[in-house]
């Protein structure tokens, strides 16, 4: 049959990403706690493709995702991306996914537990030979505005944000880890569940430690400047404002020397 892909195009001009997303795949991801948790992810996988090349074999990407067991770790993720690329005679690939991750968390004054799930992604690329492989999360978290808190006579305003962590590191890194370092930044954590007396103690506790997103920010990265394995992160905070009707952001990127 004929092969239309390989054939030359009208235009040539080498493309940097050719691939399939939108791919959903079982998963099983690692837990610092219960030692695995299944959770499904969605794909994004590519490869680029030189100017020669009409297009790609996109069968290819999805025979090869067939055959990933869907343990998600160094040896099996890096071993996909280079069958990705050995299937496409490429130099350069591409593997995101983005699936959720469960974590069983208790009120703070009842202890009332409830499963929180977070937004998580792992991506990494060969171009050539490099390796590279990155972590991340997004965690909601409460803040309150300390300029409002401190001009009124009573309340403040407060909302809810988004803290994304994207790192590279060295050893075995925790999602938990990253969660908990996100969380530790805001005015309080966000819970699934609360009962009135945590209510209380989340209001008060905010309260308390009223927060900009650019502190936010820069508690994360200053942590994760100290974190013995991070070797670099990308840190960006959005606080989806109560008063007004934009967000707020702050962010902030650095390398560890190891």
């Amino acid at each position: 049959m004929q092969d239309v892909q390989s054939g030359p195009p009208e235009v040539p001009i080498d493309l940097d990403r050719v691939g399939i997303k939108n791919f959903r795949l079982p998963l099983t991801v690692r837990d610092r706690v219960r030692g695995r948790q299944h959770t499904v992810a969605d794909v994004e996988l590519s490869v680029d493709l030189p100017a020669r090349f009409k297009g790609t074999h996109m069968s290819r990407f999805v025979e090869a995702l067939s055959g990933f067991t869907g343990e998600l770790d160094l040896v099996s993720f890096r071993a996909l991306l280079a069958d990705v690329r050995d299937r496409l005679e490429a130099q350069n690939a591409h593997l995101t996914l983005r699936f959720p991750y469960f974590l069983s968390k208790p009120s703070p004054a009842t202890g009332a537990a409830a499963l929180m799930d977070y937004s998580c992604q792992v991506s990494g690329e060969f171009e050539g030979e490099k390796f590279r492989l990155t972590l991340g999360v997004d965690v909601p978290v409460m803040t309150v505005c300390p300029c409002s808190l401190a001009i009124s006579d009573q309340g403040a305003h407060s909302q809810r944000a988004v803290v994304s962590i994207r790192c590279r590191f060295s050893g075995l890194l925790w999602l938990e880890e990253l969660i908990e370092t996100a969380e530790a930044a805001g005015s309080s954590p966000v819970y699934a569940l609360l009962k009135r007396e945590d209510e209380k103690f989340v209001t008060e506790q905010a309260f308390a430690n009223p927060t900009f997103v650019e502190d936010v920010a820069r508690q994360v990265a200053r942590a994760l400047r100290e974190h013995p394995k991070v070797t670099w992160f990308r840190v960006e905070v959005e606080s989806f404002e109560s008063i007004h009707n934009h967000s707020a952001f702050a962010g902030i990127e650095g390398r560890n020397q190891r």
